[in-house]
């Protein structure tokens, strides 16, 4: 049996696809283990063996950065200040776990250098297609300028010689996504599109089954929990525009930080947390900020998407999810609830939607996801990986 160390940053979305896959080679009889924030681990990855990383202490971003703004704080003050910090720790979990494979977030690039420096194959686990987008095509200032991010970690933790895009691991990279939702995107050759990758979470806290009216359509809200301090009006515009469509309409909105208050209505329900892969099978419509997880285990339950972007790739994904025809995209910043409204009518009224959205869960149940990338990963560690074209 083989031995793989999942390396991932301190966030719940980028967490939750690895988690599936070290379970499924954890079933497999393969030894996994993390490396990571041990904090968040534990919640999500359970009783598993996780060798402890340091971040940085202050990952808070400046509220309201958009655009090139929000581009240049993810990489100079998150991504690289993330990799920096963490290096010390990957290199202690690699001489204690001797892993065979790395499987190295896209956004914890201290694992890829890492790899690379002490010649161990590597995969990226790409959580989100944004980087396989051609969203920063036309300006090659700022290409060049994450290439020199990219250098300056590689001069410091990685192996100098080499060239490639740290973001590519060369071996294998896992896209927990399809081309139907993706698009005709140009990938790296060892690229392997598997489909979202869905693990058992336990319920965040009792939910109140018997709230569900039969008879109505039942559309779940939530802004993830990044944007936590940003959703305040845009939630309360979503609640209006359900209780405008109350006699066939609930929603149960997700508001982690309580910025909808005390809400009491037959009609909206709002918990800091829901249940929400319990919850899918029952959705007509899903309204969120094009999260990429929560669009992938929406359009796995063929749910479609009424998507408002707010920053990072949540734009990129949202424009997938246009164009495949399964979901609605709207401003987050301008939106009221006639707009939210009269998109929510669309998904809810017009079969396109949902036929889209079925397309796209068709493709991502013949990607085979979780069970996918661990035979993908199994043949890396066993050296039987080929590179091949994309499927």
């Amino acid at each position: 049996m083989s031995r793989f160390l999942f390396v991932v940053p301190p966030l719940v979305g980028h967490i939750n696809p690895a988690v599936a896959v070290a379970a499924e080679l954890s079933g497999r009889g393969h030894h996994v283990a993390w490396a990571g924030h041990p904090g968040i681990l534990v919640e999500l990855a359970g009783r598993a063996e996780i060798h402890a990383c340091d971040v940085p202490h202050d990952l808070q971003r400046p509220p309201g950065l958009r655009g090139m703004a929000a581009l240049h704080y993810l990489w100079q003050d998150f991504l690289v200040p993330l990799a920096s910090t963490m290096a010390p720790g990957v290199e202690r979990a690699v001489a204690a776990f001797r892993p065979d494979v790395i499987v190295a977030d896209q956004q914890a690039l201290a694992g890829a250098l890492a790899a690379e420096r002490l010649g161990i194959p590597h995969a990226t686990s790409a959580t989100t297609s944004a980087e396989f987008s051609a969203a920063l095509a036309g300006m090659p200032k700022v290409e060049e300028w994450i290439g020199r991010q990219l250098s300056g970690l590689r001069d410091a933790f990685g192996d100098p010689s080499r060239t490639h895009d740290l973001r590519f691991a060369p071996d294998l990279v896992l896209a927990f996504t399809t081309v139907a939702l993706a698009g005709d995107c140009a990938v790296p050759p060892q690229t392997r599109f598997v489909g979202p990758a869905l693990a058992h979470r336990p319920d965040p806290a009792p939910f109140p089954w018997e709230w569900l009216g039969p008879g109505r359509h039942t559309v779940l809200i939530s802004l993830g929990t990044a944007s936590t301090g940003l959703g305040g009006r845009f939630l309360a515009e979503c609640a209006a525009a359900v209780r405008d469509r109350a006699e066939r309409v609930q929603a149960v909105i997700a508001d982690p930080g309580g910025v909808l208050g005390e809400v009491a209505d037959p009609d909206v329900l709002a918990m800091p947390r829901i249940p929400q892969l319990a919850l899918l099978p029952r959705a007509s419509a899903v309204i969120c900020h094009a999260g990429h997880n929560t669009v992938a285990e929406s359009l796995l339950h063929g749910v479609p998407l009424v998507v408002a972007p707010i920053r990072d790739d949540q734009p990129v994904v949202a424009a997938q999810v246009a164009a495949a025809g399964a979901g609605i995209r709207v401003r987050f910043g301008r939106s009221d609830h006639h707009t939210i409204g009269a998109a929510v009518d669309a998904v809810l009224d017009d079969p396109r939607y949902r036929d889209a959205a079925e397309h796209v869960r068709e493709s991502f149940r013949a990607a085979g996801g979780a069970a996918s990338a661990a035979t993908h990963l199994e043949a890396l560690a066993t050296g039987q990986h080929e590179e091949r074209g994309r499927p």
